[in-house]
């Protein structure tokens, strides 16, 4: 368990506090509950677009960076399908600039003309070298918009395409800015070297002020159940074929979401993993395989990926993906097996607990999704997982009518 203190401000704003005194840092980290699943077709990557005018300057804060780096902090910042988060970290006896910082650009943030264009060519020019310009880069562009026909995740928070971002409105970015950056749709943690009383009048005294927003998030739309698999092939300009087979999952506080998890664990996690040692050390067809969940809030993906060897097709390492896959369904998980993935779950929750910065955004993210003490819970309820589980989990996803496959195919062979 993290420990913690909770509370909530009368404009909403959620106010958890770690107190960790072994350390002379502290970490402020600020989700606000807007990702790519709460824009609509046509007006795709706004969330993650905000997160690069956060740091364009406020009201009373010409240059953010600048006036973090002078008290001796650093930040970053980033954006998923579900949330957006900015954290900072400086020595604790400023954590109070960064109150000012992140309450200033919650309520006037700087959206002027020259802003907005900035950061909008940033945005594009962030698309063309990751996506468009990378081999295999919108890969995920192709695989999202075939497995979903409805729900926004159908596209990258980088947005669906470069049109979307050109085509924003003013009126777009100040709507999409009043709607989600309120006090009443953010969670604000502060860890480290602090004191709870001293950081609850801190954040009466730098967000109380700032009013609650209507919060008028449009409803998401729901994707209905996949009946039969889906294919797309793709040629471009890459060394070799590679392959993306994605089947649908719970979403992350769903019945099943950990038992998935835990099936791509034992498949893909690691050079023990299944899908290791049988299809890249024991075939010439895979160069690279692995597996794993979105960790999505609404229904995700589990994602089988992988790159072939020179002159080897997407069509024929996905037959001995299968045959892998259906044998791992069909078999019985060994406990030597069970325990092996337990164990890694285990250490990786240690591994994680050891920076502060960490958790803090773990008391952020599970908070968001409705209590930070879900993060022991999750991982109580997963190490308590059987093997039957597990398979009984396998056998219901893991099927040709519930895949979305991708053969991105090399024009060179």
């Amino acid at each position: 368990m993290i420990n913690y203190e909770r509370y909530i401000l009368d404009n909403g704003l959620q106010v958890i506090v770690h107190e960790d005194q072994s350390t002379k840092m502290a970490v402020s980290n600020i989700i606000y509950k807007v990702g790519s699943r709460n824009e609509v077709i046509g007006k795709t990557g706004l969330a993650h677009y905000f997160e690069h005018l956060m740091f364009g300057g406020s009201k009373n804060v010409a240059n953010f960076d600048g006036a973090l780096e002078r008290v001796g902090g650093e930040c970053n910042a980033f954006t998923n399908t579900d949330i957006t988060n900015y954290y900072i970290s400086l020595p604790a006896t400023n954590i109070e600039t960064a109150f000012w910082l992140e309450s200033d650009r919650m309520l006037q943030l700087n959206l002027s003309k020259k802003t907005v264009e900035t950061q909008r060519k940033v945005v594009i020019e962030e698309f063309k070298q990751r996506y468009l310009n990378q081999p295999y880069g919108d890969a995920m562009h192709h695989l999202r918009k075939l497995s979903y026909n409805n729900h926004p995740y159908q596209w990258p928070t980088i947005g669906s395409d470069i049109a979307d971002i050109e085509g924003y409105t003013e009126e777009d970015i100040r709507e999409f800015y009043q709607n989600h950056y309120a006090p009443n749709n953010a969670i604000l943690v502060v860890a480290g070297d602090v004191d709870s009383e001293q950081i609850l009048e801190m954040a009466k005294k730098w967000f109380g002020p700032i009013p609650a927003s209507k919060n008028d998030k449009v409803p998401i739309p729901q994707e209905a159940i996949q009946q039969e698999k889906r294919t797309k092939t793709i040629f471009a300009d890459v060394p070799t074929d590679a392959l993306y087979k994605a089947y649908h999952v719970p979403g992350r506080l769903q019945p099943g979401y950990l038992e998935c998890d835990l099936i791509t664990d034992i498949l893909g996690f690691g050079r023990s993993s299944i899908l290791e040692q049988k299809l890249v050390k024991n075939t010439n067809v895979f160069a690279s395989c692995n597996a794993y969940v979105l960790g999505s809030m609404d229904p995700g993906m589990m994602v089988f990926s992988g790159k072939m060897e020179k002159g080897k097709s997407a069509e024929e390492a996905e037959k001995i993906l299968d045959e892998a896959v259906q044998e791992f369904v069909t078999s019985t998980i060994t406990e030597e097996t069970l325990e092996k993935v337990k164990n890694q779950a285990e250490a990786m929750k240690t591994y994680e607990s050891i920076q502060v910065i960490n958790r803090a955004m773990t008391l952020a993210f599970y908070a968001q999704l409705g209590s930070p003490d879900l993060y022991q819970i999750e991982y109580d309820r997963k190490t308590a997982i059987n093997s039957d589980q597990i398979s009984t989990m396998a056998k219901k996803v893991l099927t040709d009518s519930n895949s979305s496959v991708l053969y991105y195919k090399s024009d060179k062979n």
